[in-house]
């Protein structure tokens, strides 16, 4: 089974996705981090010299191969993955797949983003948090109907790691 987490940055993808991997026994794989091993280099550095449309296609490509393997795995993806291509379609397809959006409201995100902007690169311009908010505002108007196609949505913001991972449990029982 690939139990696959969806949602914006900072919704604990990775964070409850770890956890969630101990608790199940199975791998972790965070997408970025899985391509930026197979690429030898960072998501950034590949946006900066690739460009986003190369990112994509490895994107696409990688997800495909993670979610065509026959292990137990939790896989975190980037919060515009189910956005683009077919992504969210090769997950819904995938009878090995089950898909939880992590969500939180705008405000929820604001004060968890805001204090890390500088390691987050698309964020990292941003002045204040009411600008941090219109940012976050415009993608979330975007990415909302990819996210709800989730099979679960779990909201997180007021969740700690553990609840946050009992709460995907209850649903996989």
């Amino acid at each position: 089974m690939v139990v696959v987490l969806m949602g914006y940055m900072g919704s604990g993808k990775s964070t409850i996705g770890k956890h969630l991997a101990e608790v199940l026994n199975y791998n972790f794989i965070d997408l970025d981090d899985y391509i930026s091993g197979k690429e030898n280099s960072s998501v950034t550095s590949i946006f900066n010299t690739k460009g986003e449309i190369y990112f994509r296609k490895k994107e696409a490509y990688y997800l495909n191969e993670i979610v065509s393997t026959s292990g137990n795995i939790v896989l975190a993806l980037g919060g515009g993955t189910p956005c683009y291509g077919n992504n969210l379609q090769l997950i819904k397809a995938n009878a090995s797949c089950v898909s939880f959006y992590l969500k939180l409201t705008i405000p929820q995100l604001v004060k968890r983003l805001f204090t890390e902007k500088a390691a987050r690169p698309l964020i990292a311009h941003v002045k204040d948090s009411d600008e941090l908010q219109e940012y976050i505002g415009k993608h979330m108007f975007e990415r909302s109907a990819y996210y709800a196609q989730a099979d679960y949505s779990i909201n997180t913001g007021e969740l700690s790691i553990d609840e946050g991972v009992e709460a995907i449990v209850l649903k996989l029982i």
